[in-house]
């Protein structure tokens, strides 16, 4: 029986800054195409799990050790990564200390999730508007229908 083609499975993650009385948030800045900010994130190796790749994800570009407290989607809108189509689990973690980019992050910086940078890529502009809702409203936004 062939393999069936499907979409790359990925995994992003907000991470919190629970150290900062604000509690802002961390961004890279892509080292590879598309160029831009993003969530730290990345693709789901075979073997692991979503929460794995998560945690080792954010540990590979930022070197912060974090713990997922809150699954906030999935997004999976075929346009959302210009390169192929990916599916994208997305979480909500916490971490301390002072992030430092490594890995595919050409840099990494801090933001207040109100004040975020410019671009942002993928569709992360969209994931971020949601996380905005939860963390201001308590509540996660249902899925676009089709």
């Amino acid at each position: 029986m062939p393999v069936p083609r499907t979409p790359a499975l990925t995994t992003d993650i907000i991470i919190e800054l629970k150290d900062r009385t604000d509690v802002p948030i961390v961004l890279i800045r892509r080292k590879n195409p598309p160029h831009g900010w993003a969530l730290p994130g990345g693709f789901v190796d075979i073997g692991e799990s979503l929460e794995q790749a998560a945690v080792r994800e954010a540990g590979e570009e930022t070197t912060l050790r974090v713990r997922l407290k809150l699954l906030l989607g999935c997004y999976s809108d075929p346009t959302r990564d210009p390169r192929h189509h990916t599916a994208s689990v997305v979480y909500v973690a916490e971490a301390e200390g002072e992030p430092r980019a490594q890995d595919d992050a050409a840099g990494v910086a801090i933001f207040s999730p109100e004040a975020l940078p410019s671009p942002l890529v993928f569709d992360h502009a969209r994931i971020l508007s949601d996380y905005l809702v939860w963390r201001q409203q308590g509540t996660r936004p249902l899925p676009e229908n089709p």
